[in-house]
C-alpha cells in the first residue's frame, strides 16, 4: 500500500464520496435530524460524527482493518469542520445552508 491513511482519507472526502453524498454541514445535519427522530431526544450534526467515530473505533478493536483507520481519519477531519475548525468546501448546486458556512 503505497498511499499513507490520511492521504487516501483526503481523497476520498474530496472526491467521490464528497460529490455522490453533498456537503458535509448539510449531510450531517440531515442525519442529527433523523437520529433526533428516532431517538426521541435533540442528536446534533457534530454527536452523530463522534458516534460514527465510535464505531469505526469498534470495529477496529474487533477486527483490524486498514479501511476502519481511513474512516477513522476521515470523521476526525469531519467532525473538525462541523465545529468550525476548518472550512467546510462546497459541491454541487449550494443550498442557502452551504453558502452560510
Amino acid at each position: 500500500m503505497s498511499q499513507d491513511i490520511l492521504e487516501e482519507a483526503a481523497e476520498i472526502l474530496n472526491g467521490d464520496r464528497r460529490e455522490a453524498y453533498g456537503g458535509v454541514k448539510q449531510s450531517f445535519s440531515n442525519l442529527s435530524r433523523m437520529w433526533t427522530l428516532i431517538l426521541g431526544h435533540d442528536v446534533t450534526p457534530s454527536q452523530v460524527c463522534l458516534c460514527m467515530i465510535g464505531l469505526k473505533i469498534t470495529r477496529e478493536i474487533n477486527c483490524h482493518k486498514r479501511d476502519n483507520l481511513v474512516d477513522l481519519a476521515g470523521y476526525s477531519k469531519l467532525l473538525s469542520m462541523l465545529e468550525g475548525d476548518e472550512d467546510i468546501p462546497h459541491v454541487g448546486p449550494a443550498t442557502t445552508e452551504d453558502r452560510n458556512t
